[in-house]
């Protein structure tokens, strides 16, 4: 057995998803108990004292569950930097996709890429992820928008032999590669394709925004994985709300993620549905807007919201750590709304909060160790990598030391 012991602030997220209430259950001076992969005992060092053979002093120490990230695009060949002197230039998200970059500049790098070079890409992006503390991560197809290469992403996805657990997504309507006329065409094309590909994934995701898909071409898109057992997420009111938070309603979606442009009634549209709000404040910081989504409004409204990385080579981050400070100083949101932004929320915005994103007795033993005297300074403390330990089911599997 392991006993991670006087930790300053034992971040224990105990009682399952956060809507309105972000209180975090801290516990000081505590302990966790650990058996095998699973958590069997929380509670104060006085109280487990002695229980393990193994011990780790997390004296002066925030110990936490591990970082969830539940939306990427982990896996791709290439990347965009000269796009940023674009953007310093004054040109948008669109523009530069309709000349050809952007996604579609990834898609043809992606599709001209070996298995073997995509693992040897993803596992550097993974390990980068672990020693930053993530534990678990969503991780997207789309960068192939054909069949072979969508199939090729999942199968790297679903191979992954790394200490973070990965949940495959199938995003095949990313955007209308140049072979295919219009959207219409193309998603027809990328429906009769998900009977084929399903099997390979959990979730299925779309780019709903102006100029890629309408909110109706993603409602049939959607409609058709959830047929074929793919529970729907949606890419929403990144650049412009064109009614794709009412889709995700209707659809039944787990999550919509960006929400940038979401208004007010789209908010109270999406009120007691159970869709998880997904922030990705690294993209509109890449994109050099000031403008990000408007995290009160939605908590205000008791929809659970949740945090990711939006990894891809446009927002090129695999810090939780990095995210969790934009969406504090960018977005206004407090310490503690961010921490359960990025583990109990982020698990369900990917269906698993009843196993990891909290720390209580029974579920799996993902857990950070971060050098900081308490959980204010996470966030605060930027630019740096605080993390000292990473435990993933029960094991230490990255130690600073």
């Amino acid at each position: 057995m392991l006993l991670i012991k006087n930790a300053a602030q034992l971040i224990t997220l105990e009682g399952g998803i956060r809507t309105e209430n972000y209180d975090l259950r801290i516990i000081d001076n505590g302990a966790v108990l650990i058996e095998g992969e699973r958590i069997i005992d929380v509670g104060t060092t006085a109280e487990l004292k002695g229980s393990a053979e193994l011990e780790i002093d997390a004296s002066g120490k925030v110990v936490m569950p591990g970082f969830v990230d539940p939306h990427t695009h982990l896996v791709f060949a290439g990347t965009r930097e000269n796009e940023l002197y674009m953007k310093l230039q004054g040109k948008t998200y669109l523009e530069i996709l309709k000349m050809g970059g952007g996604i579609l500049r990834t898609v043809r790098a992606t599709r001209a890429a070996s298995k073997d070079a995509l693992r040897a890409e993803l596992r550097g992006r993974l390990n980068y992820m672990l020693r930053n503390g993530t534990t678990t991560a969503e991780a997207k197809s789309g960068y192939g928008l054909n069949f072979e290469t969508e199939l090729k992403l999942l199968d790297v996805i679903n191979e992954s032999a790394h200490p973070i657990d990965l949940v495959p997504t199938f995003l095949g309507a990313h955007a209308i590669p140049p072979e295919f006329k219009d959207s219409g065409e193309y998603i027809e094309y990328m429906k009769e394709l998900i009977p084929k590909l399903a099997p390979h994934a959990k979730f299925i995701d779309i780019f709903c925004e102006e100029s890629v898909f309408n909110s109706e071409e993603s409602r049939e898109y959607l409609l058709t994985g959830k047929k074929y057992g793919l529970t729907p997420k949606i890419h929403a009111d990144e650049i412009c709300d064109i009614g794709c938070t009412s889709t995700a309603v209707e659809v039944g979606a787990i999550s919509a993620d960006h929400l940038v442009k979401t208004t007010d009634e789209s908010i109270d549209n999406m009120k007691n549905t159970g869709i998880i709000a997904v922030f990705l404040p690294a993209t509109p910081y890449m994109l050099l807007s000031k403008e990000y989504a408007r995290a009160q409004k939605f908590i205000e409204a008791e929809i659970p919201i949740a945090l990711a990385t939006d990894l891809n080579p446009n927002a090129y981050t695999e810090s939780m750590q990095m995210v969790i400070s934009l969406a504090i100083t960018q977005m206004r949101m407090l310490p503690e709304q961010a921490i359960a932004a990025s583990t109990i929320n982020a698990a369900a915005a990917i269906g698993l909060e009843n196993e990891i994103g909290s720390i209580e007795r029974g579920k799996q033993a993902d857990i950070i160790v971060l050098d900081a005297k308490n959980y204010q300074q996470i966030g605060y403390h930027f630019g740096v990598n605080l993390v000292e330990k990473v435990i993933k089911k029960g094991a230490v599997v990255w130690s600073r030391d």
